[in-house]
């Protein structure tokens, strides 16, 4: 049997940055040999403009978003309301990146609308040499999956701060084309990528299209109160809660056909249907697998899962519910961002955060009709108004219950079905161009750059 086993490992003196054996095994990034290869360092070099908040004066703070998401505006605040007096200031064009999140892809370059904004110490920036390095093609190459392993490698710290070293971070070698294949790098993925947005701005608009849908085929109107009226009048049949709040910014809802009641839609709320509680303990079966779906698992708006990972028991600490099939599920917290599924799979074991409502409607509503009611305006206008909490909104069970939707003859809804499962079919094809364009993108640079 042939010995794969390397027991003897050698590094030039030289290059010795870092004592760790895990770093000296793992950090190599298997880049293309056909462009010089250049340290980090001397093409960036750290920027460290002090400035001193002043109380009466507005800054612009900036956020990096990961996964090669951008460098955007934060907030905008007066200097009396940020606690950190010593900040550092950035300017346009200029190398940033977050020393937390470099493992997660956190680089970009300062864009214009943030020219002269602030940054904490927990990120970096850099002035570019031009003359060298395209600061968009490095944002592309550190956003590369190889070279967030190798950020990984090149932190240390505690489980959820973990922190890029400096040194490690400017030691490490690149590839460099000249400027203009810098340049047609950069344009070639920008040109994928815009094609993707494209995609996915078409996407929204069809998905507006199956909302327009709604209110045009059941004749719904949604108005507010005036708040300038000094008198206001509301059915007693009709006052789901007393604060003024609420009595002057509820939304008015009216339509073609009868409005219902959630609570005349549901069969069973949080119950299986012989009655028993869908709510579970899974840390007590701490080796069995369960298919878990988070608030964060359901994409917002449109009822697709974006994952369901297969977890054992002894990994969820807090308290799930069951889904069964035939089940609808909606998220009661931060409730703006329009979570919700139906489970219409053969799988067993499926359970969700306890922050998701568990549910079954009664027979006589089309569940593929009360999926599109569910996720459209009719709903998230009524909620916007009953949500509380400031911080981490949410709706309780009374408030979703009230929540009322139009329900028309069997025959209305199926037509709706059929219109509007045409327009998600549409949907489905420019999802499928905008992963495509978006695959090709980071695909055809890395053919480039890597072996």
């Amino acid at each position: 049997m042939l010995n794969t086993m390397k027991y003897i490992s050698t590094v030039p003196f030289s290059e010795l940055i870092n004592w760790s054996v895990q770093y000296l095994n793992d950090s190599k990034i298997a880049f293309s040999k056909a462009y010089p290869m250049l340290r980090i360092g001397e093409f960036l070099n750290r920027s460290k403009k002090v400035v001193t908040i002043e109380d009466d004066k507005i800054y612009k703070r900036a956020t990096i978003k990961i996964h090669n998401g951008g460098i955007l505006l934060r907030d905008e605040k007066i200097g009396i309301e940020i606690g950190t007096k010593n900040q550092f200031l950035i300017f346009k064009g200029q190398f940033l990146l977050s020393k937390i999140d470099a493992r997660n892809g956190a680089f970009g370059v300062v864009p214009e609308d943030l020219d002269g904004g602030i940054i904490t110490g927990n990120f970096w920036t850099f002035d570019v040499d031009y003359r060298v390095i395209n600061p968009h093609y490095l944002t592309l190459l550190t956003t590369t999956q190889a070279f967030i392993g190798f950020c990984e490698q090149a932190s240390n710290g505690t489980t959820n701060r973990h922190y890029l070293q400096e040194s490690l971070f400017l030691n490490i070698k690149v590839p460099v084309p000249s400027l203009e294949e810098q340049e047609e790098l950069v344009a070639a993925y920008d040109k994928q990528i815009s094609l993707a947005i494209d995609s996915e701005l078409e996407i929204a608009a069809k998905q507006h299209d199956i909302n327009n849908l709604l209110f045009n085929r059941l004749g719904v109107e949604i108005t507010k109160n005036n708040p300038l009226k000094r008198l206001s009048v509301v059915s007693f049949s009709a006052l789901q809660r007393w604060d003024h709040a609420y009595l002057q910014n509820n939304a008015k809802l009216k339509s073609a056909y009868p409005l219902i009641g959630l609570s005349d839609c549901i069969e069973s709320f949080m119950k299986s249907a012989d009655g028993k509680s869908l709510r579970m303990e899974t840390y007590k079966a701490p080796s069995q697998e369960f298919h878990y779906i988070g608030m964060e698992h359901i994409e917002k708006s449109t009822g697709e899962l974006i994952d369901m990972p297969i977890v054992k028991g002894e990994q969820i600490k807090s308290q799930t519910v069951a889904i069964p099939k035939g089940y609808f599920i909606y998220g009661k917290l931060r409730p703006y961002l329009n979570k919700y599924w139906y489970n219409n799979t053969d799988l067993n074991n499926i359970v969700c955060s306890s922050e998701l409502f568990v549910f079954k409607i009664k027979d006589n509503i089309n569940s593929r009709y009360f999926e599109l009611v569910l996720g459209s305006d009719i709903v998230q206008r009524q909620i916007a108004d009953m949500a509380s909490g400031a911080r981490m909104p949410r709706i309780n069970e009374e408030v979703f219950m009230n929540i009322r939707i139009p329900i028309p003859p069997v025959e209305v809804q199926n037509n709706i079905i059929i219109h509007a499962d045409k327009i998600k079919e549409e949907i489905k094809s420019l999802r499928r161009s905008a992963l495509l364009n978006r695959t090709m993108a980071f695909t055809n640079f890395e053919t480039r750059i890597f072996e």
